[in-house]
């Protein structure tokens, strides 16, 4: 019998499909923010969908959203895996710390929105109603909108910068966070709908990262893996 000296230890090491995390976030995040915008009433303020909004919507909402939460968290791993021995303390600290605190608000704000649906059965007196809804809907609102998206925003900033130093992802991606980010940071208070690009951003960047770890094939990929380096040539002598 093998003792524990004699066992070969191996390296745990993130699979290479790992990056589908961020695709399945991206699904299951973007839909329940499609499923909660849409359940707003004509003319209604922000956040009253859930007192006044059709139930069944919310409630697949509410059921989504923590899935999308664990996703985000293999999302995360992912892409600080990525970064290997080129990780900066500083930048890293960050970026896992913004990330987390934007997966805590979500479900804090989606924990109020729940609440807010439940008090529609449980609260019957109209001004005890009333001041449960005034108190959910500002908590809401604060939670996903002002600290939330914020911590988003932040999450892109930094993951973009320390690509732009490291030189990890393509120039048109850094960019490209960037001017999310100041979509989120700035447009999310003019139009509602603009919080539907972080999900789309969090796509973008993990098909970028399957394509690089040979997950998803590109038409030509297969050529270019074939031809040899420019200025190699293959000697032709014979002995």
């Amino acid at each position: 019998m093998p003792t524990p000296v004699d066992r070969q230890l191996q390296r745990l090491s993130t699979p290479r499909a790992a990056a589908f995390a961020g695709v399945l976030f991206a699904l299951l995040f973007g839909t329940a923010l499609v499923l909660m915008r849409t359940s707003l009433p004509a003319d209604a303020e922000l956040g009253l969908q859930w007192v006044e909004g059709p139930g069944k919507r919310l409630r697949v909402a509410v059921v989504l959203m923590p899935f999308a939460g664990i996703a985000f968290l293999w999302f995360i791993g992912v892409v600080r895996d990525g970064l290997g021995e080129l990780e900066d303390r500083f930048f890293s600290s960050v970026f896992l710390g913004s990330g987390l605190l934007f997966l805590a608000m979500i479900f804090a704000s989606t924990s109020v929105g729940a609440g807010l649906l439940v008090s529609r059965e449980l609260v019957m007196r109209a001004d005890t109603r009333t001041e449960v809804v005034a108190f959910g809907q500002g908590l809401l609102l604060a939670l996903s909108n002002t600290y939330a998206l914020r911590m988003a925003a932040v999450f892109m900033i930094s993951l973009a910068t320390i690509w732009l130093r490291t030189r990890l992802m393509p120039r048109w991606l850094v960019f490209a966070t960037y001017a999310t980010a100041l979509a989120v940071l700035v447009a999310s208070d003019i139009n509602m709908w603009m919080t539907v690009s972080f999900p789309v951003w969090v796509l973008v960047v993990s098909v970028v990262m399957l394509v690089r770890s040979g997950v998803i094939d590109l038409p030509g990929d297969d050529e270019r893996r074939l031809s040899p380096p420019p200025g190699s040539t293959r000697s032709t002598d014979t002995a």
